[in-house]
């Protein structure tokens, strides 16, 4: 079928809006029409390769949108059911038969390679196969093929479906950090670094669990008061002060939970320094360079029981959280509108450009 793509052709490049051709689902697939798809950091650096997904690539792993065909083999949802997207994973890995499918063993072949595990491509754009298939799914598109593993029904008809694809990467990674990999108890200390769709997510998870020091770090004003209306007690403006010496001017015995969302060294070394004994950092930003690094105090890491976390995904299994964090939206506890502004799909490159100057928080495109 003829399907509308935003395609990446070359780093650091706009993306271009070109027709494609998009194959019928194979047994276990599944063809979905994308109602919205979200915009998130990590499709910016596939599109630039730091990541190294074979340009040209459509590129897109936020999805949302409703079932039109399925292969022959395929159960779990039929034509018409309202889905949401997440990433892919193999089904027969000791890590996703413990229901930690983002630290699958296939993980980097089914979501980076820009095709199938074997190789193929159901995308074409001129008459040549592209890459796709990104997060098993490719999804900046009218149309997108995604495996039966890595959808998930949405059982609820009232929620506005074209939001809700966020939930199956940025959102989900950062209530899942906080809900999911910290299991934050309720009275403890967490901080935040980074105000954007990560961390305020996180912000919202520290709240469903009943966090009793909940504190934002983020530079841009606006995002630092959205912070305090989604349920921080504190905020702290890094250009403003010494952001580790405010933070123990909070808790001066220091944070049961730190979570860095930007990647950044100097971030995550101020992050290691304000935990407290048995303190865990988790780590889900994405670094600017490969050979990024930190020094690490082996002494303060021994005697305090320092703990470090690379967290994937939110250490979530999508079938199971997914629809816990519907359920939070459904009871207003889980508020995603006020971060979401939408865009038409044509409008990408200017969604990117409003996302990085943070005149948005978290961008959706319609197709």
């Amino acid at each position: 079928m003829e399907i509308k793509v935003a395609l990446a052709r070359a780093a650091h490049q706009e993306f271009t809006i070109e027709h494609a051709t998009l194959e019928d689902p194979r047994s276990n697939e599944v063809l979905i029409k994308i109602v919205g798809v979200g915009l998130c950091h990590t499709d910016l650096v596939a599109r630039d390769q730091f990541i190294p997904i074979p340009l040209p690539a459509v590129l897109g792993h936020e999805g949302a949108g409703i079932v039109e065909k399925v292969g022959d083999a395929v159960t779990k949802v039929k034509p018409g059911d309202r889905v949401v997207l997440s990433f892919a994973s193999c089904g027969v890995c000791g890590k996703c038969h413990d229901h930690l499918p983002a630290y699958c063993h296939e993980f980097p072949v089914r979501n980076f390679l820009g095709t199938r595990p074997d190789g193929t491509s159901g995308v074409g754009v001129g008459g040549q196969a592209v890459s796709a298939h990104f997060f098993g799914q490719s999804s900046f598109a009218s149309h997108a093929l995604a495996f039966e593993r890595n959808v998930v029904k949405v059982a609820d008809s009232d929620l506005p479906l074209e939001l809700l694809g966020p939930l199956g990467c940025g959102l989900q990674t950062g209530a899942g950090a906080v809900m999911n990999s910290f299991a934050c108890p309720a009275g403890s200390s967490i901080v935040i670094f980074g105000g954007g769709p990560v961390g305020l997510a996180a912000v919202m998870g520290a709240k469903i669990r009943d966090c009793g020091t909940i504190i934002l770090v983020e530079p841009v004003e606006a995002r630092r008061q959205l912070g305090l209306e989604l349920g921080a007690h504190h905020v702290i403006s890094p250009a403003e002060c010494n952001v580790a010496e405010a933070i123990r001017a909070i808790v001066p015995a220091g944070v049961d939970f730190a979570l860095e969302s930007s990647g950044l060294e100097a971030v995550v070394a101020t992050a290691l320094s304000v935990l407290g004994s048995r303190g865990l950092l988790g780590l889900v930003g994405v670094p600017p360079k490969p050979e990024s690094a930190v020094s690490v105090n082996l002494a303060s890491l021994i005697t305090f029981g320092h703990r470090i976390h690379g967290i994937i995904e939110g250490d979530s299994d999508p079938d199971i959280f997914i629809p816990e964090l519907i359920s939070h939206i459904k009871a207003g506890r889980f508020p995603i509108q006020k971060l979401i502004k939408t865009y038409a799909l044509d409008e990408i490159n200017h969604a990117v450009e409003e996302q990085l100057r943070g005149n948005c928080i978290k961008a959706v495109l319609i197709p």
